[in-house]
């Protein structure tokens, strides 16, 4: 036997482990060079501004034995994370935004691994500038300073901007704001900031100026547009001063002035110079070139001038001099100097301020009374005002004026030398008005004209005013609008009327009255215009609601004011609903409503509306009321007096219903009636005619008078034809041939039912007018044969409405009767002769009737039924 050599499982599974690891080979990733977009991501580059989120590479590799691969990325400590894959698909995306300024370059290792072995790389993504950055002065703020005397066209300052980006988002070019306005230009490429050609700098007139530099980048790409940036920056020029201005006076002309009792030695006054440099200014040294002939002197630095001589020792009254001031330089020379002309006066002492006086003397306060509105330009004659200056020339020169409400009073005259009658004359009539103002109080101001002192003094002028009767009595409002219920009783308040007169006492006084057509009913107190109504005055809104008239306010001079009134009354619920009868009587036609009215007196709604019930009936529960109408109709279950024969054993079918008529008010009212109401059905007969008599069963006089009416119609037209026919054959003087009329058999036409539709108003109207219409055509040639001459006939009135459709009864044959036009007269019939249905008396009238109108018709040759 030979020997079998047995392997144990484990070791089994240990020699296929061994065989599986060496047959498993690294993942590896693919190189598809700098522009790929799928690979390694080596040479990758990407723009700044690519937005974060947006999928910039696809990692993509694979493994030699077909399995399946996963993909990581991993950063150096302390490095930031840029980017993130999807270790499934590859995609990596920007997580982090770039910025080429801080960080040119990103390091990244990416790796790709199939569960078994991974493999790692390193790589360096690039990057790209984007035009994201603005430009930035450096070395800011700027501060220069320029001597007044810098050339033009001489540079003053550089300045310096600097741009992060690259190309020509980096590159800068200045220039300057408003460089109209500027005193200044910049080299658009180096900075340099220049001082404008023919333009000179003047510590004087401006010892600072502030230019506003930009600087502009030369655009780039950013986000797929083209981005501009720019930065702006303010450079401040303080301009020094130069010595190169000479001296200046300040406060001229200059004017002194020596008066009576000034002291030899006195100073004039002063003079005041500045070196016009003021950056660094220079001492100044005055003296008086000429003009002073002795009797002058001034202080070499104070510029003062004095008066050498007492007043009455100097010859002239004016004294021109001239003043020199100099500029002392450091060195002590005197470089450049001005001049000023001082003019003094020797004038008499101002020492008398005006004075106003009145009949007795020195006087500061004149007292007038006067009545309101007085003319324009008149005098205030009651005022003696007299004003005075004691000192002589110029001094007793002053000015007067009137201060206080203007434009009322103007005071004559307004400048005055040494002394003046004082006279204020009236301006303004209107604004003198008792009722504003009953004291006018106004200071009358004398004031020196042309002396330094400006003496002056004041009076009091205190105008009292007397009232006049100048106001007319006015209305609160142009109209009184007032409402009144028309149940008020006699001596009713209505409305207070108000006018007023400012006027004072008497004349303010106002008296009221009433007038007019709609006035008759009210009064008005006199005194406080409360317009009431008379004791006797009853009112009625159903009458008349409506009342205006006139209100007067009158003074005791006679003048007034109108205002309109207008008073509205108001309905009140005073009239209860009235039936025209407290007991009525009407037939029903089964099928057919009658109806009841009442009617309210009262003017408005809902005072004046109605509504109906049915208070008792009996039986009950057998009619039914319109609540807004009034109309009483059967219930819908009674079809037939059959079925009211079942109800009641009241053969008559006469019943009794007590009708309430109650109106919406406040209270409300109400009224009663007794409606008795014979019920029918309709007639078996049917037709106009039947119509007709169905209406006049209760009243048999006018079924007569009808036919009477139509009788005379009858012979009227007949004399009417035989009239015309006569006067025809007259007239004409030929024999007309006999021509054989040949008649035409007519077609038999469908007969049809014609009947009006029985309506039942009022017991008052017993029955409506009876309308009978001609059924035959008019006259004509049956014939064609146009020879033969008719007589016109009379035009018919035009038909009734056509009647509701009804079913014959049994089979008896529907019938007409021919109509002629016009209208019967209707006639009361008495009331007993009333049936119901169709007695012998109804086919006799219509038997009548049927004969008159055959009879007709074979008078005007027509073919009859």
């Amino acid at each position: 036997m030979k020997h079998v050599r047995h392997f144990t499982p484990s070791l089994f599974l240990c020699l296929v482990h061994v065989c599986l690891v060496q047959a498993n080979y690294a993942p590896y990733f693919f190189d598809n060079g700098a522009r790929s977009t799928n690979g390694n991501m080596a040479l990758l580059s990407l723009s700044e501004d690519t937005p974060v989120g947006t999928h910039v590479y696809t990692l993509n590799g694979t493994d030699p034995e077909g399995d399946p691969v996963t993909y990581g990325l991993a950063y150096e400590a302390g490095s930031r994370r840029y980017f993130a894959v999807d270790k499934d698909l590859g995609n990596v995306t920007l997580i982090e935004e770039l910025d080429r300024e801080k960080e040119d370059e990103v390091e990244v290792i990416v790796s790709i691994s199939d569960g078994l072995s991974t493999v790692s790389e390193k790589v360096r993504i690039l990057v790209m500038d984007a035009n994201d950055e603005s430009p930035e002065f450096i070395n800011t703020p700027y501060i220069v300073q320029v001597p007044e005397n810098a050339p033009s066209g001489s540079s003053i300052f550089k300045i310096e901007a600097v741009d992060k980006d690259t190309g020509s988002g980096g590159s800068i070019t200045y220039f300057l704001q408003n460089i109209h306005a500027n005193k200044f230009t910049i080299d658009r490429h180096s900075g340099v900031l220049r001082i404008k050609t023919g333009v000179t700098l003047d510590y004087e007139k401006s010892r600072t100026h502030f230019v506003v530099v930009v600087a502009k980048d030369g655009g780039g790409k950013l986000r797929g547009d083209n981005k501009v940036f720019s930065a702006t920056t303010t450079v401040t020029v303080n301009v020094e001063d130069v010595q190169d201005t000479p001296p200046m006076f300040i406060g001229t002309p200059y004017y002194g002035y020596v008066y009576e009792d000034t002291l030899a030695g006195s100073e004039v006054l002063t003079v005041v110079a500045l070196d016009g440099d003021r950056g660094k200014p220079n001492s100044i040294h005055y003296c008086i070139v000429n003009g002073s002939e002795g009797s002058f002197e001034i202080g070499n630095t104070t510029g003062a001038i004095s008066v050498t001589k007492s007043p009455n020792q100097l010859k002239k009254e004016v004294y021109e001099l001239k003043v020199q001031a100099s500029e002392v330089s450091q060195e002590g020379d005197f470089s450049v100097y001005a001049f000023a002309m001082v003019t003094i006066r020797v004038v008499d002492l101002n020492n008398h301020p005006p004075t106003f006086y009145g009949e007795n003397g020195p006087q500061n306060r004149f007292e007038l009374t006067m009545y309101e509105h007085p003319p324009e330009g008149e005098i205030l004659r009651g005022l003696k005002i007299t004003v005075n200056d004691s000192d002589q020339g110029a001094n007793a020169k002053f000015n007067l004026r009137l201060v206080g409400p203007g434009g009322i009073f103007r005071v004559v005259p307004q400048t005055v030398l040494n002394e003046a009658q004082v006279t204020i004359i009236v301006e303004n009539s209107a604004a003198i008005d008792y009722e504003k103002f009953e004291v006018l109080t106004f200071k009358l101001l004398a004031i020196e004209v042309n002396t330094p002192e400006k003496f002056s003094s004041t009076a009091d002028v205190v105008i009292h005013l007397l009232d006049t009767n100048d106001n007319v009595p006015k209305f609160s409002s142009d109209y009184y609008i007032a409402r009144i219920p028309e149940n008020s009783p006699g001596g009713s308040n209505v409305v207070a009327v108000t006018a007023t007169d400012p006027d004072s006492g008497l004349w303010g006084e106002v008296k009221y009255s009433i007038y007019g057509t709609g006035a008759d009913l009210f009064l008005i107190h006199p005194s406080t215009g409360i317009i009431y109504t008379q004791p006797w005055a009853v009112l009625d809104a159903e009458v008349s609601s409506k009342y205006n008239f006139y209100v007067k306010a009158e003074d005791t001079d006679g003048k007034y004011s109108l205002a309109e009134v207008f008073i509205t009354v108001l309905d009140v619920n005073d009239h209860s609903p009235e039936f025209n009868e407290n007991i009525q009587e009407k037939t029903m036609i089964i099928g057919s409503p009658v109806k009841i009215e009442a009617i309210d007196q009262d003017a408005e709604e809902p005072n004046n509306i109605v509504d109906y019930s049915i208070m008792q009936a009996d039986p009950a529960n057998v009619f039914d009321i319109d609540q807004s109408t009034g109309e009483i109709k059967l219930k819908s279950y009674i079809r037939s007096l059959d079925i009211i024969h079942n109800i009641t054993k009241n053969k008559d079918c006469i019943w009794s219903v007590v009708v309430q008529a109650k109106d919406r008010g406040s209270p409300s009212f109400s009224t009663t009636a007794v409606l008795k109401i014979d019920i029918t059905e309709e007639t078996l007969h049917k037709g106009p005619m039947a119509a007709f008599l169905m209406q006049t069963k209760d009243n048999p006089m006018k079924a007569l008078g009808v036919l009477a009416g139509v009788m005379g119609i009858m012979v009227l037209i007949t004399i009417m034809i035989s009239t015309a026919m006569f006067w025809r054959n007259k007239r004409s003087n030929k024999i007309m041939p006999v021509r054989r009329i040949i008649k035409k058999r007519q077609i038999p036409q469908s007969r049809t039912v014609r009947m009006e539709w029985l309506k039942f108003k009022r017991p008052s109207n017993a029955a409506e007018k009876f309308v009978v219409e001609d059924d035959a055509k008019s006259l004509q040639n049956e014939n064609s044969n146009n020879n033969i001459q008719v007589a016109p006939v009379p035009p018919t009135v035009p038909l009734p409405p056509p009647p509701p459709a009804l079913a014959p009864k049994g089979d008896s044959p529907a019938w007409r009767v021919p109509t002629v036009s016009g209208s019967l007269t209707p006639k009361f019939i008495n009331k007993q002769l009333k049936k119901r249905g169709h007695g012998s008396a109804h086919n006799a009238l219509v038997s009548e009737l049927k004969m008159k109108f055959e009879k007709r018709n074979a008078a005007m040759g027509e073919p009859h039924i």
